[in-house]
């Protein structure tokens, strides 16, 4: 017996997450040049950061020597006038999923359990995995979340229950007024995680300010992140709204210096680029029009979506996905969502979701090529 055979069940059995394939490792597996391979596969901005976060991240990097202010202050001071949600309210994150991660270590152990939907982002099953806690996984409708059924699989046990709107992958979404009499029905002993990695992509008409429902749920903690819309992936940033309480428990978990020197100085940067956020929206609608023309001229169903990705059902979606690496481009398969037919495709700039059709035509074509043709004399006399 060694030290690993020690480990608690609950982490032995634990899957770990994976993430898109990056450029540089096809490059390598197959030979291509890192130049002539399109990935559209993690949901990233394809117009890259912010100039101004950009710039105040690289002036940051004088700075690489110290560690950066544990607490976030200028960040969460920007938030708070921003939001309108005090300062004790706000935790930051090494990325969102980071304040994921935090909810379940606070909320969550053994002897608990947390409610998600079926399809759901693979992070909420894997942190409350993680703790020690039980997972219950409630049936999609219409590929999103049932908030009748999420609400009947709260026991007396549960603890966290996670909703993401707009959904991931699946790009579903639940109407506003919908999710908020939804929460009028959570006991508040239960932790309502409502992910909005995704929220910058909705039209301005259909967002809502959910920060001011804090006011009314205690049991509320709202997540977003700088990854998607404002174009930080590589930096990890991203943080959470809720009540003093829920906040002061989160920080007792959360890491020191969790958010890196350049990570705070570009976040609270690009909250000032109102501009490149709305050029980030408007290329985002242009390329999702764009894709569900071009699979539908396919032949190709897709799940409407308000993100900045879409699904598609492809069929054998492991076959083709290599078909198009072999091509150079990246997309992501999604079986591990329990969505085996299907292929996650980011939005990416114009010629990028043009070379996708293209290549995806071209394997569809081949593949249709192969299929057994039937035997016109096969009922002959």
């Amino acid at each position: 017996m060694n030290c690993c055979d020690l480990v608690p069940p609950h982490v032995r059995a634990i899957a770990p997450y994976p993430p898109g394939k990056p450029i540089s490792e096809l490059a390598r597996e197959l030979g291509l040049s890192e130049a002539d391979i399109v990935k559209l596969a993690s949901n990233e901005n394809p117009l890259g950061p912010s100039p101004r976060a950009l710039a105040a991240a690289q002036d940051a990097l004088a700075d690489m020597a110290l560690y950066p202010d544990g607490a976030g202050f200028a960040l969460k001071a920007k938030l708070s006038e921003k939001l309108g949600v005090a300062a004790n309210r706000i935790v930051l994150g090494n990325g969102s999923n980071d304040v994921l991660d935090m909810a379940a270590r606070a909320f969550l152990a053994p002897g608990a359990s947390s409610v998600y939907a079926q399809h759901a982002f693979a992070v909420y099953p894997l942190a409350t995995q993680t703790a020690g806690a039980q997972g219950i996984a409630v049936a999609a409708k219409d590929y999103g979340h049932d908030l009748a059924a999420m609400r009947a699989a709260i026991r007396d046990d549960t603890r966290v229950l996670w909703i993401a709107n707009p959904n991931n992958p699946t790009g579903t979404f639940l109407p506003w007024t919908e999710l908020e009499a939804f929460l009028e029905t959570v006991p508040p002993r239960v932790l309502v995680v409502l992910d909005e990695a995704y929220g910058e992509y909705l039209p301005p008409a259909g967002r809502c300010d959910t920060a001011a429902w804090l006011a009314r749920f205690s049991n509320l903690l709202i997540v977003r992140t700088f990854s998607k819309a404002y174009g930080l992936a590589g930096l990890r940033v991203g943080y959470g709204l809720g009540s003093a309480d829920v906040i002061d428990l989160l920080n007792r978990v959360r890491h020191p210096f969790n958010v890196n020197v350049p990570a705070l100085a570009a976040a609270e940067a690009a909250l000032d680029d109102a501009e490149f956020l709305a050029r980030s929206y408007a290329l985002n609608s242009a390329g999702m029009a764009q894709l569900v023309a071009g699979l539908a001229g396919l032949g190709v169903e897709t799940v409407p979506s308000k993100g900045n990705f879409l699904l598609a059902k492809v069929g054998d979606a492991a076959r083709i996905n290599t078909e198009l690496l072999k091509r150079g481009v990246i997309v992501r398969p999604v079986a591990n969502y329990g969505l085996p037919e299907f292929l996650r495709v980011s939005v990416g700039l114009a010629g990028q979701n043009a070379r996708f059709l293209d290549a995806l035509s071209v394997v569809l074509a081949a593949l249709a090529a192969l299929e057994p043709r039937p035997d016109p004399c096969k009922d002959c006399l």
